[in-house]
């Protein structure tokens, strides 16, 4: 399936961000064309796993959808809570470990877009913006805890979108969804332009082998998942 260039979109009319809440780029726009196929309505419950600015949440709460919003990030809470009193839109935001906040909850949507940047360090961050992307030296420390959380979390033919680096491996998100009982697959995909972030991060990502060398655009993919 061949990537699509996208740009990076400006902050959302009508919404804010606080200094060092994870502002709406590339894959939130990837994300947000995902969640605008799926038949949400007044009888859906919808979660979202680190929402920052509350854009995602929002866009499902704007269909009528009983949404929960979670992040570690209490600045990204304050942000969502913000910009849901600013759209009118009804949208419960929980500060914590999205495990912790939704414990004995199932929902018809949940929808992802977690840290996924390869970091150098082993341990996530414990404050600053960077909790919203550093995800160890795999990137994959948050992904593989929704993957494995996703059959607790979804009732009976609900769905999970989540979004991510292809330097985290797609084929490795469906394979853990698949022993976690989900039929998952790639729905789309981007190809974007390196941030600051990885461009900080070239020559080790190079010697991880998690980049080529002069690369310089990423590619994004949208996994769709559903209990078997």
């Amino acid at each position: 399936m061949p990537g699509t260039a996208l740009s990076l979109p400006p902050l959302p009319a009508g919404l804010m961000a606080l200094p060092g809440v994870y502002r709406p780029q590339p894959d939130t726009l990837l994300l947000a064309e995902a969640l605008d196929h799926e038949e949400l309505g007044p009888q859906s419950d919808v979660l979202e796993i680190g929402t920052g600015t509350g854009a995602l949440a929002l866009q499902a709460a704007a269909t009528g959808a009983r949404v929960m919003a979670v992040d570690v990030s209490w600045p990204a809470v304050v942000t969502a809570r913000l910009n849901s009193l600013r759209r009118r839109l009804p949208v419960h935001v929980l500060h914590g470990d999205f495990a912790e906040r939704t414990a004995g909850r199932r929902f018809d949507l949940v929808v992802a877009n977690p840290p996924y940047v390869p970091a150098p360090e082993v341990r996530l961050p414990s404050h600053g913006p960077q909790r919203a992307w550093d995800a160890g030296p795999d990137g994959r420390a948050v992904l593989d805890r929704i993957c494995g959380r996703a059959p607790v979390l979804l009732r009976p033919g609900g769905v999970l979108l989540l979004v991510h680096s292809e330097m985290c491996r797609a084929e490795e998100t469906l394979e853990s969804l698949a022993r976690a009982g989900l039929a998952a697959e790639v729905t789309a995909k981007a190809s974007v332009p390196w941030g600051p972030v990885l461009r900080s991060r070239r020559s080790w990502l190079e010697r991880q082998g998690l980049a080529a060398e002069a690369q310089e655009w990423e590619e994004l993919v949208i996994i769709r998942a559903r209990p078997v």
